[in-house]
Parts: C-alpha cells; sequence; structure tokens
C-alpha cells in the first residue's frame, strides 16, 4: 500500500542549500517526491556552537515499510559525506522521517512521529507549508495548531 511520508532535510555545512538539492534529487530515486516545502534558514537548538542550517520538509509516496526507508535514508546521508562526530553536530546532511501515514513506530531503531517535532520551530514551519492538515497520530493535533502553539522563538527566515 503506497503511504505519504513526510521527511525534514537539514544541512549546515558547505554548500546547504545545494545539499538540499542534492538529496531531494537522491530521494526520487527511494520513492516519489510529491511536494517540497520552501527552504528556511534555521538558528540551531541544543548544541548551538556551530552554523545556521538550511532547512526544508519534503512529501513522498512509498510502498516501502518505515524501516526500509530509514535504513536507505542512513545510507543516503552517509553517500553525501554525513560523518557522525558528535551528537547534534555540524552535517552535511541531515534526513529524518516526521510522519509515515498515520503510523506509530517505536522501536530501538525508529520512533515515528519523530520525538521532537512538535516543539521545533524549524521542523514545523517547513512542514505546515506542504502539509498544514496533516495530523500528528499521537497528539491527534494539525501540523497548523502544533506550530501556533509554539512558544515565540527559534528564529527562522524563509529563503526567496
Amino acid at each position: 500500500m503506497r503511504e505519504t511520508v513526510y521527511l525534514s532535510l537539514g544541512s549546515n555545512i558547505g554548500d546547504r542549500q545545494g545539499h538540499l538539492r542534492e538529496a531531494l534529487e537522491r530521494l526520487n530515486g527511494l520513492a516519489r517526491v510529491t511536494a517540497v516545502s520552501p527552504f528556511y534558514e534555521t538558528e540551531p537548538v541544543e548544541f548551538t556552537e556551530q552554523e545556521w542550517f538550511v532547512n526544508c520538509a519534503a512529501a513522498i509516496e512509498t510502498v516501502q515499510t518505515p524501516e526500509w526507508l530509514m535504513s536507505a535514508l542512513l545510507e543516503l546521508e552517509r553517500q553525501m559525506g554525513r560523518v557522525r562526530f558528535e551528537k547534534k553536530g555540524p552535517r552535511t546532511i541531515d534526513l529524518d522521517i516526521l510522519l509515515f501515514g498515520e503510523r506509530v513506530v517505536n522501536t530501538p531503531g525508529l520512533t515515528i512521529p519523530h520525538p521532537g517535532m512538535a516543539t521545533r520551530r524549524f521542523v514545523l514551519a517547513p512542514l505546515a507549508e506542504i502539509a498544514p492538515e496533516a495530523r500528528h497520530p499521537v497528539l491527534k493535533k494539525t501540523i497548523r495548531q502544533l506550530l501556533a502553539e509554539l512558544p515565540a522563538g527559534q528564529p527562522i527566515i524563509r529563503l526567496p
């Protein structure tokens, strides 16, 4: 069965926008990309002593399992030069599964919906551009509602 999956993409090393565009092109080899948000420049959170990110959200359609897709995304990150030196550290590309249809997955290697998405403006703002009415299957709220409930802060800039 074909399912809609929402992804978050980010980069803060080198040609950040170029890395996002390359990742989106490569995603077409894994699934059908159906929507891409505008790009946003975003301040890093948690580990803040690094360059700002460029982030976007993408919708894809796939017949694969969540585990298969996560494995493929990790391989795509590796092929694009991502090296995991430190948790939340700088990266050429970061690919996260936010929502996978209505599924809830909680295994040692994968959590869907993404556990931090509801508190991150850099995730919700781009996602709201392409899927404002998508519903978080655990919180039972739309992306638009989650974004509206965020406190002020987490500066982000929509890029032209």
